[in-house]
């Protein structure tokens, strides 16, 4: 089903009891904690990406938990920050992919985002040096939301699923209407379990192409 919605018109129906808690809940976090990301941009990868403008969706696990690299983009850092490991790697297998060279300079991938890919995490808070400290209190509950509208709104959608955690949601995907694409996470302790190798960024463009759709320039960042 194709039809024209906006995050706005979808998620406002999620302003649920656990949804007010959990907001609650960062609200007194942030007073005693450093919080990740800051709070304007929990929400970043809406605003850069719109619903209607989705073709890809790549989805990451919980943000960077070192203070000011994570900005509501899975695997993207703000201009300026050293490169993390996971995305140095993704720029590995992007460059053999495409029998490239390429050097990156930056890990900010705000340009992805605008070209229609949607950078979702599955947790979109974290406190800083305490990976997944946020994944019981609430955001699987929102991230299962988000992956059905889509899953039910759109068609043609390509996930990109980099991990078991990522990889949890795919039973919230009809196959038949949508393409799953699944890799190990491209973190150092497993990226050559699988991850290198994926092609998954060329196979991501051969799919856009076959349903008319303009293909990314990964290498646009």
């Amino acid at each position: 089903m194709q039809t024209q919605f906006s995050w706005k018109n979808i998620l406002s129906q999620e302003k649920k009891k656990y949804f007010i808690n959990m907001m609650e809940f960062l609200k007194k976090e942030r007073l005693k904690k450093i919080i990740c990301p800051h709070k304007k941009d929990v929400f970043r990868a809406f605003l850069l990406t719109s619903f209607n403008d989705i073709k890809v969706v790549i989805l990451g696990q919980d943000p960077y938990y070192s203070y000011n690299q994570a900005h509501g983009l899975s695997f993207s850092v703000p201009y300026g920050c050293t490169i993390p490991p996971s995305l140095k790697n993704i720029y590995k297998e992007l460059n053999d992919d495409f029998k490239k060279k390429y050097t990156f300079n930056h890990g900010c991938l705000d340009n992805w985002a605008h070209q229609g890919v949607f950078l979702l995490n599955t947790c979109l808070t974290v406190e800083s040096k305490k990976p997944k400290s946020h994944s019981n209190i609430g955001w699987n509950i929102f991230t299962d939301k988000v992956i059905s509208s889509i899953n039910f709104y759109k068609n043609s959608i390509i996930f990109l699923l980099w991990g078991n955690d990522a990889q949890k949601k795919s039973h919230l995907i009809n196959t038949k209407c949508h393409y799953v694409l699944k890799a190990p996470h491209p973190s150092p302790l497993s990226a050559y379990r699988g991850f290198f190798g994926c092609k998954h960024f060329s196979l991501t463009n051969k799919i856009l192409v076959r349903n008319n759709k303009k293909p990314i320039n990964w290498f646009m960042i």
